[in-house]
């Protein structure tokens, strides 16, 4: 709480009545209400007299959920005004306070979440970074030959790999870590917001190697510890261990040797080019055909095979429904290669996950994603545990663990577009278009942003991004997102509406399936009643013909939890298409209640209850 003043006025109670003249909160924010001022680190910030008051009311409320509704009366007393006018002024103070200091609790309304703190003499010139986390860079290669490209890469790498499972300091991953090389690394410490920097270089000589590794604290520049490894090159591999045993000291770690695999430069290069930015099919064929030779050429090396597993995993969401079960098959094995290898194989347990099917086995698949949350390994696979979790309507749960994967690896197409998906869930549409607008600049060939960027403008109102959106679109493949074109267009004006209910009967008449994308979109556009009916005639899945759909969002559940879109969660018939598709089942055995249990206006726990034992939909065709 505030010192003193929180002492003196508590007895006031919330706004209106506490007269607070000041409150200093964690990160160095120093709050003036009597000024109507905000200074971070002593340095006084723009912010608008609407935000300000906003601030104010949550200050005031600071120890509870406060509804949309108490904020608007607070800020716009007997003022009539468009909810997106709130949704401005909250993007206003995230933006000055950090993305974290308001969380949106879907269906309820926000909470402020930053702690106060006793100014000590004068405030902090910065907020202090997670003191866990260290980031790895690629060692330098001072040799002349270009192979040892390869072994520096390969002794950061391992060294990421036994920081990440002995000890329990958090590992920004590769992917982000190894972007910074030459020049770029005097920005890895600030652009990564770790603790600590591992830096190194590896020169060869004739038939001996040295490798150099320095360990610094990024808030200070204070070089923690420094050494050096003279060896024969025959024993490369080995140094990585001393390394890593020798930063564990250095950081009042234990850590255990556990060596890497001897990897030809060649394949290891192979490996190192099977790393996907787009994750376009292609892409996915171009990176698993380089990973069977490397899995084929070194067959004790467990991330290979992880990765392997974990691509063709993803690989599986685009074939062709008659293909999946063979395909299913070749992943299993794969994936039971790396963890024979690796029993914490990250990537090998996240490809388990994708292979399982999108709704029907909710309960295996909690099993499986259990196994992946415990795993502590490195991998790729870590981002999707919050994207899983959203399947099964646990959105706040899912954010949390999407943040946490995204730190690890923050400049990653992929983990960036996960985020921006967690807080679009979540209705925090605002912190999710600038990622999705970077991606789509960045990685253009990336289908994912563009149809999520749409949507995103469309509950914003602003059509003109949304104009500006659809031109880009014409020139990119949308995949399996083609159905955002029309439902943001029925969202747009009305008088679209009819086309699209035409277009949604006609597509359940021709294929005799409906997707959980189609249900929701109905719903939202008024259409809850001819969603309804449908789902109870129809299919909820694939039926075998050309118009299946494909790609790692068909079929699936998560957008039904959408806190955006909540018309088909507030009809009363929502627990009984829940239970055909094996949610109930899940969340009656597991009692892992989803956030919409307590927000629906009917008793969501009982209607659950009422229809447990209605038969599920099985998967497929």
């Amino acid at each position: 709480m505030c010192y003193p003043c929180h002492r003196k006025h508590a007895q006031h109670g919330e706004a209106g009545s506490c007269r607070l003249d000041r409150v200093f909160l964690v990160g160095g924010i120093d709050v003036r209400l009597a000024e109507r001022r905000v200074l971070v680190n002593g340095k006084a910030v723009v912010l608008g007299g609407r935000a300000f008051d906003l601030l104010t009311a949550l200050l005031a409320r600071r120890e509870r959920v406060v509804s949309k509704d108490e904020l608007m009366e607070a800020v716009w007393p007997g003022v009539a005004v468009e909810d997106n006018n709130l949704t401005v002024q909250i993007s206003a103070l995230r933006k000055v306070l950090g993305n974290e200091a308001i969380v949106t609790v879907a269906g309820r309304g926000y909470r402020f979440t930053l702690s106060e703190q006793m100014p000590a003499g004068t405030m902090p010139a910065s907020p202090a970074p997670d003191t866990s986390l260290i980031a790895v860079l690629p060692f330098d290669n001072l040799s002349s030959d270009a192979d040892m490209v390869f072994f520096s890469d390969g002794v950061s790498e391992e060294i990421i790999l036994q920081l990440s499972r002995e000890t329990d300091l958090k590992v920004i991953s590769r992917t982000s870590s190894f972007q910074f090389r030459g020049a770029r690394k005097a920005q890895a410490g600030d652009e990564l917001g770790c603790a600590y920097l591992l830096d190194g270089s590896i020169q060869r000589a004739a038939g001996r190697v040295r490798v150099s590794a320095q360990l610094m604290a990024t808030s200070t520049r204070t070089l923690l510890w420094s050494d050096s490894f003279d060896r024969s090159l025959e024993d490369i591999f080995a140094v990585q261990d001393e390394i890593s045993q020798s930063i564990a000291r250095a950081l009042q770690r234990t850590i255990s040797g556990n060596s890497m695999t001897r990897v030809p430069p060649a394949d290891y290069d192979l490996y190192l080019r099977s790393s996907p930015k787009s994750y376009a099919p292609d892409e996915l064929r171009s990176c698993v055909r380089l990973l069977e030779v490397v899995t084929e050429r070194v067959p004790a090396l467990a991330d290979a095979w992880g990765r392997l597993a974990y691509l063709r995993g993803f690989l599986h969401l685009y074939l062709p429904f008659t293909e999946r079960r063979a395909n299913a098959l070749r992943v299993e094995r794969e994936a039971a290669a790396a963890l024979a290898l690796d029993a914490g194989n990250v990537d090998a347990l996240a490809a388990r996950c994708f292979i399982a099917p999108p709704f029907g086995c909710f309960v295996d698949g909690d099993r499986a994603l259990d196994d992946l949350k415990r795993s502590r390994g490195p991998g790729d696979g870590r981002r999707y545990v919050g994207w899983l979790l959203r399947h099964t309507g646990h959105l706040r749960e899912a954010l949390s663990e999407t943040v946490a994967a995204f730190r690890l690896d923050p400049l990653d197409a992929m983990s960036i577009n996960l985020l921006a998906l967690a807080h679009m869930a979540c209705g925090q549409i605002p912190e999710a278009i600038p990622l999705f607008e970077d991606l789509v600049v960045r990685v253009p060939q990336m289908s994912f942003p563009i149809s999520s960027l749409l949507r995103a403008h469309a509950f914003q109102g602003n059509w003109e991004a949304v104009d500006r959106l659809l031109a880009v679109a014409a020139t990119r493949p949308l995949r399996e997102f083609q159905d955002t074109i029309p439902f943001v267009q029925a969202k747009r004006d009305p008088k679209h509406v009819g086309a699209w209910r035409g277009a949604f009967e006609a597509h359940i008449a021709k294929t005799g399936w409906v997707d959980m994308a189609r249900l929701v979109y109905a719903a939202h556009l008024g259409l809850v009643d001819d969603a309804y009916r449908a789902a109870e005639v129809v299919k909820l899945g694939p039926v075998g013909g050309a118009e299946d759909l494909m790609g790692p969002d068909a079929y699936r559940t998560a957008l039904l939890f959408q806190a955006s879109m909540p018309e088909l969660r507030n009809d009363p018939r929502f627990p009984r298409l829940c239970a055909r598709l094996g949610l109930v089942e899940f969340w009656m055995t597991t009692s892992k209640w989803p956030d919409c249990a307590d927000e629906t206006p009917y008793d969501f726990r009982r209607a659950c209850s009422n229809v447990r034992d209605m038969p599920r939909e099985v998967f497929g065709f």
